[in-house]
């Protein structure tokens, strides 16, 4: 009987073990800790198409999102921090600082992605940053693919305070000189009601576009589904497959009219949309709808950028006119899949509206993120490491559709405990630091947990003053300067 009683013992204590080791590594937003079975990463496949090495996946250790190179978060709070007053810190979105700044990723040889990983140990015991970055390559403007744009302009009411309509008009101007001859341009205005003022025009045409951007004047309330609708409509009539069709909404967003709900206008224009129509949300106003012009664009094929001045306008249609109005990659989505026996647990700063369920990578009806030349991407996770970690960290890996002919890609690369660098400030490239300044910055303001970092605004101001001279970077000494502001409003 002791004998049997023993072996009762064994099977329980084997059961329980079993149990207990089972899963792996834990998103800190998962609100439940995991213990890790011991197992390596499994590697990510590195080309389209090829099914998943066989074995058991770690439950936990796969964290997927779309792609998303908005940097309208940043830019908006800029413009509160310039005016003396603090974002509020459900319109700060961490990625959206961070894909603000360079990165200085190489670029790939062809149309895809490059994937670069590095890292650091952060400032508390067995903390650690990992940085991916995704850069796609650039393109000069005269090797862009000829431009259908059509401009969905606010002139509502409130677009009539200073600084706003102004500027709208201002930055079409800007547009409408760099185009080329193969480029069109429609514009299509909206108040109470939408009107289309100009028909698609060839762009050689700038006494008639330009005439047209002078006559918008503000009047009415905000009916944003009825000028999205009209803007839509009119792309669609005037769709050419050889060219890039985008519909620009330049807005502050302060819908007040028809539908006022992001899903409620898209479902409006989602036919049209579904016919390789993207969306450029440009935003303006110190009262300024973030939310849902961010989900517009999140959720409608595009990016989101906002603009407070007429040089801000200026600098994103000039320098940055082949990346907000071509495309390199469709439904574009990450996915990163952490060693368990080497990390305890994972948290993806910010993303949290395009995040996505793990089967969703290789789903290709289920939407990503549009991007476009040069573009770089960049997702910092905060890890907790095993003690005496050793071994591969991480493998990232990048799926996208060709914008053509929607054929899948993918690339991957991975990363070991012994290529993370021995601290954040140390050891590690200027534009590594900047983007760790930026999200630490974000944490702050958002009111999240920043410990890992290890620096108070003095210390990010201080550090950001230090790699503005590094890098001889304008928007870096502006950044060291947000975040004095931001230490003054406490």
């Amino acid at each position: 009987m002791k004998t049997r009683a023993r072996i009762i013992c064994a099977l329980v204590v084997l059961l329980f073990l079993a149990v207990a080791c089972g899963s792996g590594p834990t998103p800190n937003d998962a609100g439940r800790d995991r213990e890790p079975s011991g197992a390596p990463a499994r590697p990510a496949p590195t080309s389209s198409g090829t099914p998943p090495a066989e074995g058991p996946e770690p439950t936990g250790s796969v964290s997927t999102f779309a792609l998303d190179v908005d940097t309208a978060s940043y830019g908006y709070a800029r413009g509160k921090l310039r005016d003396g007053v603090r974002p509020d810190p459900a319109d700060v979105r961490t990625e959206e600082f961070v894909n603000a700044f360079a990165q200085g990723y190489a670029e790939p040889d062809g149309d895809g992605f490059a994937v670069h990983l590095d890292g650091a140990r952060g400032a508390t015991e067995g903390s650690a940053l990992l940085r991916v970055g995704l850069q796609t390559r650039s393109l000069d403007e005269a090797g862009r693919r000829p431009a259908n744009l059509t401009f969905v302009v606010d002139v509502s009411g409130s677009m009539a305070e200073p600084g706003r309509l102004d500027l709208v008009r201002d930055a079409l101007h800007t547009l409408v000189d760099r185009l080329g001859p193969g480029d069109q341009v429609s514009i299509v205005s909206f108040g109470d009601q939408a009107r289309l003022r100009l028909s698609m025009t060839p762009a050689d045409r700038r006494a008639d576009l330009h005439a047209a951007i002078d006559e918008l004047q503000a009047e009415g309330s905000t009916n944003l589904e009825k000028g999205l609708v009209t803007g839509y409509e009119e792309a669609a009539r005037a769709y050419r497959p050889v060219a890039t069709n985008r519909v620009v909404l330049l807005s502050d967003g302060l819908a007040n009219t028809g539908d006022t709900t992001w899903n409620g206008i898209l479902d409006r224009v989602r036919d049209h949309a579904a016919r390789r129509i993207t969306l450029l949300c440009v935003g303006v106003g110190r009262e300024y709808g973030d939310a849902l012009m961010e989900r517009l664009a999140d959720n409608g094929d595009g990016s989101a950028i906002y603009v407070a001045t007429p040089e801000e306008a200026r600098q994103a249609f000039t320098q940055g006119l082949t990346a907000n109005l071509d495309l390199r990659a469709r439904d574009a989505k990450a996915q990163v899949a952490f060693n368990p026996a080497t990390v305890a647990s994972y948290r993806l700063l910010g993303y949290e509206n395009r995040a996505l369920a793990e089967g969703d990578f290789r789903d290709d009806a289920k939407d990503g993120g549009e991007v476009g030349p040069g573009h770089a991407v960049t997702a910092l996770y905060a890890l907790t490491l095993r003690p005496g970690a050793s071994g591969q960290v991480a493998m990232a890996t990048v799926r996208w559709l060709d914008p053509d002919s929607r054929a899948p890609a993918e690339a991957a690369r991975g990363i070991d405990v012994g290529e993370l660098s021995g601290g954040l400030w140390r050891g590690t490239t200027p534009r590594f630091q900047v983007g760790v300044v930026a999200a630490a910055f974000a944490e702050r303001l958002r009111e999240a947990d920043a410990a890992m970092f290890g620096e108070e605004l003095d210390g990010l101001a201080g550090h950001a003053s230090r790699l503005a001279a590094e890098t001889e970077d304008p928007m870096v000494t502006e950044l060291a300067e947000l975040i004095r502001a931001a230490r003054s409003l406490h």
